[in-house]
């Protein structure tokens, strides 16, 4: 398969099973890491081109916090998670439980924060996928960075190498009570990845 853009309905419908999967388990272990209740939706899970998917945080100048990290395997990938800058101290305030305007500063602990919490979340999607394809997945330890999407995505695409022409695309909605924010989790596949992730799926 050369052009996943347009995959069919079933094929949309599994990946987005493996999300839902994956905001479930990741809503487990953020609830038990913090002591709280954290409940995480996924609205929307897309395929989409390269040069788009900086579009779903806002477009290439805006600036964001991005977490990444690389998966070696039979199905090597790249994973990254990126959040508006202007949101992320509210973020951490909803993970945590403070008041909003609670996080100020972005000094080392709150950096350690945000990865330990990317950690999760790609740990969380790799063992709903674990589930479904039965493959073993070894992610590398998370970077952080702070700058614009586009840059960002730049230096991500030059770890992995050769890379797809499209990203699987993971909107993912963090509850706490009434307070909501959204990031977007991107799941960046090395080539005949994405064809192996269908073939195991039993929707290729």
């Amino acid at each position: 398969m050369k052009d996943f853009y347009e995959l069919n309905e079933l094929q949309l419908d599994a990946l987005k099973e493996i999300s839902n999967i994956g905001a479930g388990n990741a809503a487990t272990s953020l609830s038990q890491m913090l002591g709280r209740k954290i409940n995480m939706s996924v609205p929307n899970a897309n395929i989409a081109p390269f040069p788009n998917i900086v579009d779903f945080v806002g477009g290439a100048e805006i600036e964001v916090a991005g977490g990444y990290l690389r998966v070696d395997g039979e199905m090597p990938m790249g994973i990254l998670f990126m959040i508006p800058k202007e949101q992320v101290f509210y973020f951490l305030d909803l993970l945590f439980g403070n008041p909003i305007g609670t996080c100020t500063n972005w000094d080392e602990m709150k950096q350690s924060a945000f990865k330990e919490i990317v950690n999760i979340l790609a740990g969380s999607y790799l063992n709903a996928l674990s589930v479904f394809t039965n493959q073993v997945y070894s992610p590398s330890v998370p970077a952080q960075a702070n700058d614009m999407a586009g840059a960002i995505l730049g230096e991500v695409l030059q770890q992995i190498g050769e890379v797809s022409d499209h990203a699987l695309v993971v909107e993912n909605i963090f509850i706490e009570q009434e307070r909501q924010i959204k990031g977007h989790f991107f799941l960046l596949p090395e080539p005949k990845t994405m064809e192996l992730l269908l073939k195991y799926l039993g929707v290729l």
